[in-house]
């Protein structure tokens, strides 16, 4: 499955001047925040492909302007042919507002879902807009990564995580990483192309957890 990646600034070479080449073979489109929701409109429609997200700590606007034809994925696991994504949008609180959380804050968020993984038995890929702590995050606390997220990692292996957040222009950048656990991290700024492997998630339908494989071989049914 080829994904598309996109987080934090739109690129010139996928809006003013796109061309359907620059996309070819993209099943899935997964933006990590902080992009303006006609970017996403605008991506969703010529690449004619879902396109998923999860809100940056700047992504107050889509209160106001809803990416139309996007899917917000926050604090839930999204199934697309079987490739199950975890979504925890926001970053580091820094100041007051909203999609920003402290460490205990996003803790919350993730045990909240427990019984979501349980029913998934899990998932494939983390997207989130912070990174994780140690893993492409700064030394500042807006950009401070979450420690919670390796928790996470440890304990449900997922094959890759993606971020935003960490701009390029920031200086020391690093795009990809592997984390201890064994999961693929990558910083999705500006735009980043990725081919998931077939044996690198399991086949839909056979997750392991029985009620979900049911639930998800019905819904494909109908």
């Amino acid at each position: 499955m080829r994904l598309l990646v996109v987080a934090d600034e739109p690129e010139l070479r996928l809006w003013d001047y796109y061309q359907p080449s620059r996309t070819e073979g993209v099943d899935l489109i997964l933006s990590c925040g902080d992009l303006p929701p006609e970017y996403l409109e605008f991506l969703t429609t010529v690449v004619n492909r879902p396109l998923l997200f999860v809100r940056g700590n700047h992504d107050g606007i889509y209160d106001r302007k809803y990416p139309e034809g996007c899917i917000d994925i926050d604090d839930q696991v999204y199934n697309y042919n079987g490739l199950r994504i975890l979504g925890l949008g926001g970053s580091k609180r820094y100041r007051p507002g909203a999609d920003m959380y402290t460490e205990k804050e996003m803790q919350k968020r993730i045990r909240k879902l427990k019984g979501t993984f349980q029913f998934t038995n899990g998932f494939d890929i983390l997207l989130t807009h912070a990174p994780a702590e140690g893993y492409g995050d700064l030394e500042d606390l807006p950009h401070t990564g979450f420690a919670c997220f390796n928790d996470l990692m440890e304990t449900y292996h997922p094959a890759y995580m993606f971020f935003g957040h960490v701009h390029e222009s920031y200086g020391n950048f690093t795009r990809a990483f592997e984390h201890t656990c064994g999961t693929k991290i990558m910083n999705g700024y500006g735009s980043v192309m990725v081919d998931i492997a077939e044996n690198e998630y399991p086949p839909e339908g056979n997750t392991g957890s029985f009620f979900y494989d049911w639930y998800i071989t019905k819904r494909k049914r109908r």
